[in-house]
């Protein structure tokens, strides 16, 4: 877990470092092709990242869900509803990330 968050880590500074400097390039050389640049990049982290956390979340409601029907078969049809709706509300926030994307591809 420690490395996992040094890495997350050092990517965040790295973003950060690169947001600064096309803002600096934007300012001094009228915005153009930077600003369209950090358009396009965040467009490609949000759904990565959207993609990412929704994978993660489907992957732990499955894996509850069978060890629980593991556990005690005649739970399934009881936890058939749940689990469905479950994995619906995160995909809908994977595809919430996916139309934020397109949004901002749009202003490129």
């Amino acid at each position: 877990m420690k490395k996992l968050f040094s890495l997350l880590s050092a990517f965040g500074i790295i973003l950060l470092s690169v947001g600064v400097t096309m803002a600096a390039e934007g300012a001094a050389a009228g915005g153009g092709d930077s600003t369209k640049a950090a358009i396009a990049l965040a467009a490609g982290l949000g759904v990565a990242i959207a993609a990412f956390g929704a994978a993660l979340g489907q992957g732990r409601v499955g894996a509850a869900a069978m060890e629980s029907i593991g556990r005690n078969p005649n739970s399934a049809d009881r936890l058939f509803l749940p689990l469905v709706l479950s994995l619906a509300l995160l995909e809908a926030l994977a595809l919430y990330g996916f139309v934020i994307a397109i949004i901002l591809t749009g202003k490129i």
